[in-house]
C-alpha cells in the first residue's frame, strides 16, 4: 500500500513538471516565430532600402532555417497582414521601448493571436501580448469600423493577388548527377519530364515544395527558373575557359556556369554585398563547383588591364533590377513597397538609378579586351531596363567589336521594336511563361589577325539547345583551329563557307547579326 501510494505520489510530480513544459509543436511554433522575425526584418529593411538580400523564398529556405515550412508560412501572412496589425499594435499603444525594438516579433506574435494558433504560444513576448489580447481585438474592431468594412477578408481583399500556376522547375547539377538519373529518381513521387529547350532543366506541377527533397539538400538539383536558367546556356561557356560572373549572388546562375563548363577551367564570381556573398559561397560549396573563385569586390572596381583578368573569354552580367518580372514567384506583392498608395515617381526614379547603375555595368564588361561573348540579362518587364540599356549601349558595343547575336533563335518571344536589332533580343512573359525574364548576348566580331577557334561541342550541349537541329556527333571531338587573312579577296566569302560547313556538321549555333 506504501509502495502505491509512493509511485501515485512520484506520478503526480511527472504530470505536474510536464505540464509546465511545452509540448515539442509548441517549441517548434515558438523557434518558427523567432526565425520567422529574423526573416521579416531583413525583408522589411530590404525593401526601405530598395536592395533587398534575397527573395522572400530564398531567405526562408536558406540553410540556417530549420523549421522552414512554418517560418515561410509565418512570414507570407504576417505580411499579407502587416499594414492591419502595424495598425492595431499602434492604436492599442501596448508596446513598452523594449518590446517596439523587436517590432516584427511581436507583428508575428499579433497575427497569432489575432488570427493564428494563440493557444499554443508561450515565451515572454507571447506572454505580453496575450494579457492585452482584448485590447488589440477592440483596436481591431475600432479599425474595422474607421475602414468601413465588415470584416477581415474585406479589409484585404484589395491586396491580394491571385496565385499564379507556375510550373516547379528543377535544374539538374551536372556535377554531382545526370538527368536520367534525376528523372528516375523524381519521378518515384512526382509527374516529371525534360524541358523542350533547355537541357537538364526538367519540369514538375504547380505547388511541388521540393525543399526538404534529399536531392535539394545535397545540390544535385537546384529550383531554378527557366528564364534564370536560358541565362547561363546563353553565354555558352566552354570547358577549360575562364569566365567572369559579375553580380553573382545567390550563385545559381554561378553554379549552372560551371556544370556547363564540366568543372573546369576557372569562373570569377564577383558579390560586393556581405550578406549576399555567404549565400554565393553557401550556394558554390553546395554544388560542389571547385573551379569558382568567389571575388569580394565591386564589379565596377576590376581593372580590366590588369593581367589577372587578361584571360577572361565570357562575361555573364545579372545586374541588380527591379524584378518586376518574378513579382508574383518572389511574392515581392506582399512587400510594403508595392501596398496601395506607393507613388508611381518613386517608382520611376528607383528604375532611372538601375538603369545607371545597369549602363556603367554593361559597359565595364565590354571593356575587357579578351572577352569574345557577354550575355547582359534581367528578371525585369520594364523596357528601360531591358531595350534602352541595350539602345544607349550599342554605340560603344560596336567601338569594341561586339555586334548582339540571337540566342534560343526559335524562342518565340522577342524584344520590343524600340531598338535596332531588336530580333536578337529574348524576352520571357509574365503570362505566358509565368515569369518575366530578358537577355541579350553580345559576340566579338572578327578582328584583323585574328585567329578565330570554332570549339566542335559534343551531344545535348549548349549549342545543341541553342540550335534545334540535333547532331549525331561523338563526344570530346577535337577543336578546329583556323586563320582567315583580311587581305584574302575570298575572305568573306570563305569565311561563310567554313561557319555554314562547321554549323550543319557539328550543331554549332549559328549567330544571327
Amino acid at each position: 500500500m506504501g509502495r502505491l501510494k509512493k509511485s501515485a505520489t512520484i506520478t503526480s510530480a511527472s504530470q505536474k513538471q510536464e505540464k509546465g513544459r511545452p509540448s515539442n509543436a509548441e517549441r517548434s511554433a515558438y523557434f518558427a516565430r523567432r526565425e520567422a522575425a529574423k526573416v521579416l526584418r531583413s525583408v522589411i529593411q530590404g525593401d526601405a532600402k530598395r536592395r533587398a538580400v534575397g527573395s522572400i523564398k530564398s531567405l526562408v529556405y536558406s540553410p540556417s532555417i530549420r523549421n522552414k515550412r512554418g517560418t515561410f508560412a509565418l512570414v507570407c501572412q504576417t505580411l499579407k497582414y502587416l499594414p492591419i496589425l502595424k495598425d492595431v499594435l499602434d492604436s492599442a499603444s501596448i508596446l513598452n521601448s523594449k518590446w517596439k525594438r523587436q517590432g516584427e516579433l511581436m507583428c508575428i506574435i499579433a497575427y497569432d493571436i489575432l488570427f493564428g494558433q494563440a493557444a499554443s504560444l508561450f515565451g515572454d513576448a507571447e506572454k505580453f501580448l496575450l494579457l492585452r489580447k482584448d485590447a488589440l481585438q477592440l483596436a481591431l474592431a475600432q479599425l474595422l469600423v474607421r475602414k468601413g468594412v465588415k470584416n477581415i477578408k474585406d479589409l484585404i481583399a484589395h491586396q491580394q493577388l491571385s496565385d499564379i500556376a507556375k510550373p516547379r522547375y528543377i535544374r539538374v547539377n551536372t556535377l554531382k548527377l545526370d538527368s536520367e538519373s534525376a528523372l528516375h529518381e523524381l519521378g518515384k513521387q512526382y509527374m516529371v519530364h525534360e524541358d523542350d529547350m533547355v537541357p537538364d532543366l526538367l519540369v514538375l506541377p504547380p505547388g511541388i515544395d521540393l525543399h526538404d527533397h534529399p536531392l535539394v539538400i545535397n545540390g544535385s538539383v537546384f529550383m531554378q527558373g527557366k528564364g534564370s536558367s536560358m541565362a547561363a546556356l546563353a553565354l555558352q561557356p566552354e570547358p577549360g575557359w575562364q569566365v567572369m560572373d559579375a553580380c553573382a549572388a545567390p550563385g545559381n546562375k554561378t553554379v549552372h556556369l560551371a556544370g556547363l563548363m564540366r568543372g573546369k577551367g576557372k569562373i570569377i564570381a564577383c558579390e560586393l554585398n556581405k550578406e549576399r556573398l555567404r549565400r554565393l559561397k553557401d550556394t558554390i560549396k553546395l554544388a560542389g563547383a571547385a573551379n569558382v573563385e568567389v571575388l569580394h569586390e565591386d564589379f565596377l572596381n576590376l581593372n580590366p588591364k590588369l593581367t589577372t583578368y587578361s584571360k577572361v573569354r565570357a562575361i555573364l552580367l545579372d545586374p541588380s533590377c527591379s524584378g518586376s518580372g518574378t513579382v508574383a514567384v518572389r511574392l515581392d506583392h506582399l512587400l510594403p513597397s508595392h501596398g496601395v498608395g506607393n507613388a508611381d515617381a518613386t517608382d520611376v526614379d528607383r528604375l532611372r538609378k538601375l538603369q545607371a547603375f545597369q549602363k556603367k555595368a554593361l559597359a565595364h564588361a565590354l571593356s575587357f579586351p579578351t572577352v569574345e561573348r557577354i550575355v547582359y540579362s534581367t528578371c525585369s518587364i520594364h523596357q528601360i531596363e531591358n531595350e534602352d540599356v541595350i539602345k544607349s549601349i550599342l554605340p560603344l558595343a560596336s567601338s569594341f567589336g561586339f555586334q548582339l547575336a540571337t540566342p534560343f533563335p526559335h524562342w518565340p518571344r522577342r524584344g520590343l521594336p524600340v531598338v535596332q536589332g531588336s530580333e536578337h533580343l529574348l524576352r520571357t512573359d509574365p503570362v505566358e511563361d509565368k515569369e518575366g525574364f530578358f537577355i541579350a548576348l553580345f559576340i566579338r566580331k572578327l578582328t584583323n589577325n585574328h585567329t578565330e577557334e570554332k570549339p566542335l561541342k559534343p551531344c545535348g550541349s549548349t549549342s545543341e539547345a541553342l540550335h534545334p537541329k540535333k547532331s549525331s556527333c561523338g563526344k570530346d571531338k577535337p577543336r578546329i583551329k583556323y586563320k582567315i587573312s583580311m587581305y584574302n579577296p575570298f575572305f568573306k566569302m570563305s569565311k561563310m563557307m567554313l561557319q555554314n560547313k562547321y554549323s550543319t556538321r557539328r550543331g554549332l549555333p549559328k549567330f544571327a547579326s
